[in-house]
């Protein structure tokens, strides 16, 4: 997980545009811009006090994004190590993994620890909230949060090829036990994060007709994918670990 990802992600929640966020940590549009996409790398913690002025703007607790920048660097590090990162919120890694599906265990377990609370982990996370009936944040979760996830949630399962997730609440849980969760086709047009990943070649440069093909075939429901999710999802595309042989 990088601090880019967190910052944006706060942005889209808080409703608030980049400029906002220039303005705050006191520091010109573009720097943002260039933080937000990677092309300039996030400032060490111990050599700056930015990350103390966006904490406040974005209102995440005192020291959040220098925790969370420096375990991308050391994240990065172990990469080059061969190592594996420390997990960002260990009680929630361990409950996603206990209650995935047991064929796929060792699938997911491969994905998810790839990075500290990297994108299928927050997908998951998310969802396990909404259908525990939980309005929590999940950048902030608390004991008693897990404690309620573990008693509500009995197992998920996600489809990786399509990305269709199915949630199975525990027996006792009000309402249907089985919920599933899918993208699906909508009529408003080119999606802004798919254009703005486009227009950006740091992002997608790389991409193959193949591959830009597949990411404009996506559609979602609600929430809307900024230029990083493209970004990651091309990643996955590439990453051998996603799919089974044939």
């Amino acid at each position: 997980m990088d601090v880019s990802l967190v910052i944006r992600e706060r942005l889209e929640e808080l409703g608030l545009e980049q400029r906002d966020l220039a303005r705050a940590a006191h520091v010109t549009e573009s720097y943002v811009s260039q933080l937000l996409t990677g092309k300039k790398a996030p400032p060490a913690p111990h050599r700056t006090d930015i990350y103390d002025r966006l904490d406040h703007f974005l209102k995440l607790p005192p020291g959040e994004l220098a925790r969370v920048a420096q375990l991308g660097r050391k994240e990065e590090l172990k990469r080059q190590l061969g190592d594996t990162p420390e997990p960002l919120f260990p009680r929630v890694r361990e409950l996603i993994l206990r209650t995935s599906r047991p064929e796929k265990a060792k699938q997911v377990r491969a994905i998810i620890e790839r990075e500290p609370f990297g994108a299928l982990e927050r997908l998951v996370a998310r969802k396990l909230l909404d259908v525990a009936g939980l309005s929590a944040d999940i950048f902030h979760l608390t004991a008693r949060h897990i404690e309620i996830l573990g008693a509500r949630i009995e197992s998920w399962d996600l489809d990786l090829a399509t990305f269709s997730l199915e949630i199975v609440l525990r027996r006792g849980a009000a309402g249907e036990r089985v919920r599933r969760f899918e993208f699906v086709e909508g009529n408003a047009g080119p999606e802004p994060g798919l254009e703005e990943f486009l227009a950006e070649p740091a992002l997608s440069g790389t991409a193959t007709r193949a591959e830009l093909e597949f990411l404009k075939g996506l559609r979602f429901h609600g929430r809307r994918p900024t230029a990083l999710y493209y970004y990651r999802e091309l990643q996955n595309l590439r990453d051998p670990l996603h799919f089974e042989n044939p």
